[in-house]
Parts: C-alpha cells; sequence; structure tokens
C-alpha cells in the first residue's frame, strides 16, 4: 500500500534552520507531483511548497526565501530545507503525493520557540 513517512520535525529556536524528509513507497514516485502542508493550531491546513514531476517548484509567499522543496527520484524522498524559521512557522507539516488522487503521511510537529 501506499506509504509516506515524514521525519525530522522538533524544536527549535527562532532563526534556526530544520529539515523535513519524506520517503514514499507504494507509488510510481517520479511521476507524482509532491508537495509539503502544514497546519497550525485552531487553523485550517496550508500549502507550503510543491514540486512537480519535472522539478518545478512553487512556495506559498510566507516562506518564499526561507524555504527550499527538493526531490530525489531515485531515492523516493522529498525534502524540505526550512531556514530562518520564525514561531509563525510553528505547525503540523504533512507530506502530500498527488497524481490522480491525493495521498497523505501522517505528519511532523514542528515547533519554533524561545
Amino acid at each position: 500500500q501506499v506509504q509516506l513517512v515524514e521525519s525530522g520535525g522538533g524544536l527549535v529556536q527562532p532563526g534556526e534552520s530544520l529539515r523535513l524528509s519524506c520517503a514514499a513507497s507504494g507509488i510510481i514516485f517520479r511521476v507524482y507531483a509532491m508537495a509539503w502542508y502544514r497546519q497550525a493550531p485552531g487553523k485550517q491546513r496550508e500549502l507550503v511548497a510543491t514540486i512537480t514531476s519535472g522539478g518545478t517548484t512553487n512556495y506559498v509567499d510566507s516562506v518564499k526565501g526561507r524555504f527550499t522543496i527538493s526531490r530525489d527520484n531515485s531515492k523516493h524522498t522529498v525534502d524540505l530545507r526550512m531556514n530562518s524559521l520564525q514561531p509563525d512557522d510553528t505547525a503540523v507539516y504533512y507530506c502530500n503525493a498527488h497524481l490522480n488522487r491525493n495521498y497523505w503521511g501522517q505528519g511532523t510537529q514542528v515547533t519554533v520557540s524561545s
């Protein structure tokens, strides 16, 4: 079956960096668009970054210049490098795979606090 497993979350101070990783199995990874979403307490799930099967990336305005999404089709992984983290980045981060339907990971918590 399809599995998306996120890792790399944690507690960091403002200004620090984290790298999230998502390992996919059960799909033909190279043809899927991949994305990272996040959901903060009391808020709707928000699209953070996307990367197409061809490698084109897109970001929500609030993370442009700070976050970088990348994929490794040989390892079936998609990463999210997050720099200059701020308290507003605190959320559960979810990996998403999309082709004809959506698949989701279980989420990983990122907390930015001093």
